[in-house]
């Protein structure tokens, strides 16, 4: 009577892609994997391409008229006190040139300034 577990091997479906690398790339590569942190080149380029793959961040802006954004971005530094355009653009989803744009007017405003 068998009571473990059925393990099979599960193959994941994937492509192999070519790259071309420096000689110098390639003595690098081998000396990590030589020193034991990876368990052979393509190990290494798989987690290089997830790492850098998770570093980049796609942002999806909203289409938001231009009142709405206003009050968005206006609330926005009320609630954070300071923070930079970039940080506002990013978390609220509107554009960085369009939140730029905003800040200007409510600095005219008075409604906000700029911090140096």
């Amino acid at each position: 009577m068998n009571m473990g577990a059925d393990v099979g091997i599960v193959r994941s479906t994937g492509k192999v892609v070519g790259a071309k690398l420096t000689r110098n790339e390639i003595c690098q590569i081998n000396k990590l994997v030589e020193a034991g942190l990876y368990l052979n080149p393509s190990d290494f380029i798989r987690e290089a391409v997830r790492e850098k793959l998770a570093s980049i961040k796609v942002i999806e802006y909203r289409d938001v008229d231009c009142e709405t954004a206003k009050k968005e971005v206006a609330g926005y530094f009320q609630m954070k006190d300071e923070a930079y355009a970039s940080d506002a653009s990013t978390d609220l989803q509107l554009d960085y040139e369009l939140v730029c744009n905003i800040m200007d007017d409510l600095e005219k405003e008075g409604k906000m300034e700029t911090v140096e």
